[in-house]
């Protein structure tokens, strides 16, 4: 019988993964919150549900409807998915774990889910675990209080910080996911600062947004991603990703060179957080889910950033990791689901680097052509999709928001450094002019 799979948020990363179940005969039904989500109309069915309403997301995939096939009987069969599948998905990734729940699937369970996107409960589980040590504190929403209460909130928020947070320090809402409203504070001024007045802050301050944020050390290091599977209880690792970031407070990541382990310290790297994410995973009782982790390493010090249960975002699940290591996470995933052979092994690794265009802010003027470029002996561009145009009006670059949309590049060769130079030769090809305040054809270039 033709296999059913649910997909919890189909915004347009999620297209990969939905052509993949396609192809192994899966039917998918997509639900999102957008009746216009790009998944929605490539899923088999596409429901406009409203994914944080997780009732809402259970009715819907009960219903008697087009999402019903034939049992073995030649009857209806029972109402509900097969398994569950996402894209890169924030913090209602509770949600797909509501799923699995529900109609006893495999896959992350609610509980599971919530450890990963709930930033302070992440930090509680794992530090009880000792398997992540900073300070941590919970700032939570005073939007609305009475300015009195509110500035007594903040007072001993601050007295708390002089007394025991060791700066940078970094605020970051609670829920969500990416670099969105991140502070990189130096000091207990700019702490101040970034909480805004009690009576009345600047909007997208945390006292404004009425949401409860995280304040945490920052803990030093080189940052990393990871690409990885738990196959059952059994924890993957498919790749190791150095990131490329932009200088602080920002530390926007523009790039990331996959970890070979062609070196012996590679290798040994990639070993030990291998071993530390294995307890992570267990702590956090993932199974039978795909998952990317950010994580900051210092000598063999391996600091978790941040771990969820779903796949990484920015083509790196979808092409730069399938290209670096010949597995693509999804399609296993998809074949494990539907009882046929996988692996998430890779056999081997190649040295690439994934760079985005993160240029200077103002007005684009010249953007080169991909047969216009030339790369030294060694280095050669595997995959060019450029979105920028003269005229094009470019941000400051802060978060992954104000560089998505632009396009990317990726590159192989033989040295990290290569890869660097030759890409820091492609971006000086583009003529970036100083915005003026006059009106361009084009808007913005974001997603």
């Amino acid at each position: 019988m033709r296999k059913r799979a649910a997909l919890i948020g189909a915004g347009e990363e999620s297209l990969h993964t939905i052509k993949k179940a396609q192809e192994f005969g899966v039917f998918v039904t997509a639900l999102d919150g957008n009746p216009e989500a790009a998944g929605l109309k490539a899923a088999d069915e596409g429901l406009a549900v409203d994914i944080s309403r997780e009732k809402a997301v259970l009715e819907a995939l009960r219903q008697d409807g087009g999402a019903l096939l034939e049992g073995p009987d030649g009857g209806k069969a029972q109402s509900g998915p097969d398994f569950v599948i996402t894209g890169p998905i924030g913090r209602y990734l509770t949600t797909a774990g509501a799923v699995n729940d529900a109609f006893h699937l495999r896959g992350i369970s609610r509980q599971s889910a919530v450890w990963c996107t709930d930033k302070y409960l992440f930090h509680e589980k794992l530090h009880a675990a000792g398997l992540r040590d900073c300070y941590c504190e919970l700032v939570s929403a005073f939007c609305g209080k009475e300015a009195e209460e509110a500035r007594q909130i903040v007072d001993n928020l601050i007295k708390k910080a002089e007394e025991a947070l060791p700066f940078p320090a970094i605020l970051k809402p609670r829920y969500g996911s990416g670099s969105r409203g991140i502070f990189f504070l130096n000091g207990v001024d700019e702490l101040r600062t970034a909480l805004g007045e009690p009576d009345g802050g600047t909007a997208g301050e945390p006292e404004a947004s009425g949401e409860d944020y995280v304040l945490e050390e920052a803990v030093s290091g080189e940052e990393y991603g990871v690409d990885a599977a738990m196959d059952g209880k059994k924890y993957c690792q498919i790749l190791l990703r150095r990131k490329l970031l932009t200088p602080p407070p920002a530390r926007q990541a523009v790039g990331y060179f996959s970890v070979t382990g062609q070196e012996e310290r590679e290798a040994r790297l990639i070993s030990l957080v291998r071993d530390h994410l294995e307890r992570v995973t267990a702590a956090l009782e993932l199974q039978d889910c795909l998952l990317h982790a950010d994580l900051m390493i210092s000598g063999e010090r391996i600091f978790v950033i941040e771990l969820s249960a779903r796949p990484s975002g920015h083509h790196l699940h979808d092409l730069f990791t399938p290209m670096a290591t010949g597995i693509d996470m999804a399609e296993a995933y998809i074949r494990s689901q539907c009882g046929l052979p996988y692996t998430y092994e890779p056999k081997e690794t190649r040295r690439l680097l994934i760079r985005y265009f993160a240029l200077p802010e103002g007005i684009v003027k010249a953007v080169p052509g991909k047969e216009e470029l030339a790369f030294p002996e060694g280095v050669s561009l595997r995959a060019w999709d450029c979105e920028l145009r003269p005229g094009d009006r470019l941000e400051r670059v802060t978060t992954g928001h104000s560089v998505m949309g632009r396009g990317y590049f990726i590159l192989e060769g033989e040295t990290d450094e290569e890869l660097e130079a030759a890409a820091d030769g492609v971006l000086g090809r583009f003529a970036v002019e100083e915005d003026t305040g006059q009106k361009n054809d084009r808007l913005s270039v974001k997603k």
